[in-house]
């Protein structure tokens, strides 16, 4: 693997073998979610905690049997605000994203957050703050007292066990993005700290391709790094057109070897979210995909144009075709999910049965419920390494949703 300057960031395809990880193990915001709030928190359904624990530690565990360091979300953000200055920083902006304004009760919670220990702190910034947590506290303005009905002063952050989103390493840097929803966006607070102040990253020069503080959204789920040439990101239910735009012009500026961002315009639907819900790579030449994304399908194609503009041309083709053109392929073999069987691909699909983790060329990570879909990529030659995901499936995502490379060999 080229050191590219030593960088603590380095992926340059989605293939190459894994080396460094990021993951959230589902902590107790996954206890705070309840029927009436699944709808304002995204989830369909609710995790049991114990379970989804155990399961996630399989995902880690196999990870690390294969050689990737793992590290984790919870761990960094609170060794990210050791100092005094920078922890209590960390405390106005987190009741800032909270949209917390009572003087009252933004004073409580100050001083409330105050007394946990750094680890403490990060997990109850994750996990939500309860109104009964709070219940000594006399409220002093119209603010504080209007909402008496609503069990949380603070939303608890249940999909946090979705690294992939909330930043996105692409080359020697990141995405650090702006979510489609305020649930959401509340997570990437993690990410902005750590990059800013951890010792593994601070102070390393790590280019921001986008930054949360813009008004469009773009999500990590819709943007795969396909090689050292070519970025696919998905125009989708999550991500807008214009942040792919955004994305293309600081990129190109950077001096990195990306040479065209594929804009991929896939269904505005819950079931198609991002882009790989609906197509991941899994080999140099094989992909997995749902088939209602084989086309005829409208892609962008942006590229670099002269002082700092783009180039963006509309082409109308199948996906094989358009892999084939800018991946330099002779052959593609696209792998159905579920093999394409409306009734099995469906229910697949609903599982993230085409969102697999790549640790190296031709070797996946999946949901063994996914078993249909299983049994066809290892027809392939695939190498399935196969994890429990009954529980951790219920928050609508799969072992690329849960996981975000921080570095990869080169291919």
């Amino acid at each position: 693997m080229s050191d590219n300057k030593k960088s603590p960031l380095y992926v340059t395809s989605e293939i190459g073998k894994l080396k460094t990880v990021l993951l959230h193990r589902p902590g107790k915001e996954v206890e705070n979610l309840t029927p009436d709030l699944m709808g304002r928190l995204l989830f369909d359904d609710i995790p049991y905690l114990k379970v989804a624990q155990e399961e996630h530690n399989y995902f880690a565990k196999t990870l690390k049997e294969n050689g990737v360091e793992v590290l984790y979300l919870e761990e960094l953000a609170s060794e990210a605000i050791q100092e005094k200055e920078v922890r209590e920083r960390f405390i106005e902006d987190f009741l800032d994203e909270a949209n917390v304004d009572g003087e009252g009760l933004r004073q409580a919670l100050r001083k409330y957050l105050s007394d946990f220990k750094n680890e403490e702190l990060i997990q109850k910034a994750m996990e939500g703050i309860r109104k009964k947590e709070l219940s000594n506290v006399k409220m002093k303005s119209l603010a504080d007292l209007a909402d008496n009905d609503y069990p949380f002063v603070v939303d608890p952050m249940p999909n946090l066990y979705f690294t992939r989103d909330p930043f996105a390493t692409i080359g020697t840097g990141i995405t650090l993005n702006h979510m489609r929803t305020e649930t959401r966006n509340r997570e990437t607070i993690f990410a902005k700290y750590i990059f800013e102040n951890h010792p593994r990253f601070k102070d390393k020069n790590i280019p921001i391709w986008f930054n949360r503080d813009e008004t469009s959204s773009l999500e990590g789920g819709d943007e795969l790094v396909l090689s050292d040439k070519v970025i696919a990101v998905g125009i989708s239910e999550r991500t807008d057109a214009i942040s792919v735009e955004k994305l293309a012009r600081n990129i190109f500026k950077d001096g990195q070897t990306f040479e065209t961002i594929l804009a991929f315009n896939i269904p505005k639907k819950r079931a198609f979210m991002h882009l790989d819900t609906v197509f991941t790579m899994v080999d140099y030449d094989k992909f997995t995909i749902h088939p209602e994304i084989e086309g005829p399908l409208t892609v962008y194609s942006i590229t670099k144009g002269d002082n700092g503009e783009i180039n963006i041309k509309e082409e109308n083709a199948i996906l094989e075709d358009i892999l084939k053109k800018y991946l330099g392929l002779s052959n593609v073999t696209l792998i159905r999910c579920a093999g394409g069987d409306p009734i099995d691909s469906s229910r697949e699909q609903w599982n993230d049965g085409s969102n697999t983790l790549a640790i190296a060329p031709g070797e996946v990570v999946v949901y063994a419920r996914n078993y249909v879909t299983n049994k066809i990529l290892q027809e392939h030659g695939i190498k399935t390494h196969i994890i429990p995901g009954s529980e951790l499936s219920r928050g609508r995502g799969g072992p690329r949703c849960m996981s975000m490379p921080l570095v990869r060999e080169d291919i």
